[in-house]
């Protein structure tokens, strides 16, 4: 009998009493892994995905956070370029307008020193003129009293004298080169009309 009864047991299979403490012991770690492990892990997964959308999230905020300040910035840079426009506009216009007002301080200062150079120039020409009267005069009333072979000593006849000589040698001055020519280039002083 110990070989039929060896031969109705199937080696491959455990004993029934193994197979029930098996499943209970099964029943009992599936309950204990539901029951404490898988919340566990479930929490930790939850974390890790609210972490990981956080992160996102924040990724997405920061980055909309650097494109407002990127806009601002132009926004900023485009301002100041204006402005830099304008001051350089504005200083372009007040340097002309120091320009215009250097060039029209420099015409009238101009005006001023020609108008004072003619003042000195006229006032030195009479000055020269006045002493040429003066010496051609002299020259003259020795020159025609020599001629007449009488002397000029009359003050009031000698003025008179130098006078008209100075007012012809002023009209052949003034008078046309062809006018001179009728005349030979010369004119004859007579002083006898004084007397």
């Amino acid at each position: 009998m110990d070989l039929t009864a060896a031969e109705s047991v199937n080696p491959l299979l455990p004993p029934v009493g193994e197979i029930i403490v098996g499943l209970i012991t099964f029943a009992i770690l599936a309950f204990v892994v539901m029951k404490y492990v898988f919340p566990v892990i479930e929490k930790t997964f939850q974390a890790r995905r609210e972490a990981i959308e956080g992160g996102m999230e924040r990724a997405e905020a920061a980055q909309a956070e650097a494109k407002a300040a990127l806009e601002q910035y132009r926004a900023q840079l485009a301002e100041a370029r204006n402005e830099a426009a304008q001051i350089r506009d504005a200083a372009r216009a007040e340097g002309q307008q120091i320009l215009e007002e250097l060039r029209t301080q420099a015409q009238e200062e101009s005006a001023r020193i020609t108008a004072r150079g003619e003042e000195q120039l006229a006032a030195s020409r009479q000055q020269v003129v006045n002493e040429l009267r003066g010496q051609i005069g002299s020259m003259a009333v020795t020159l025609a009293g020599r001629v007449v072979g009488e002397s000029l000593e009359d003050d009031a006849r000698r003025r008179g004298t130098v006078d008209r000589f100075l007012d012809e040698l002023d009209g052949m001055s003034a008078s046309t080169p062809a006018a001179a020519g009728t005349t030979g280039g010369s004119t004859v002083y007579s002083p006898e009309g004084d007397r």
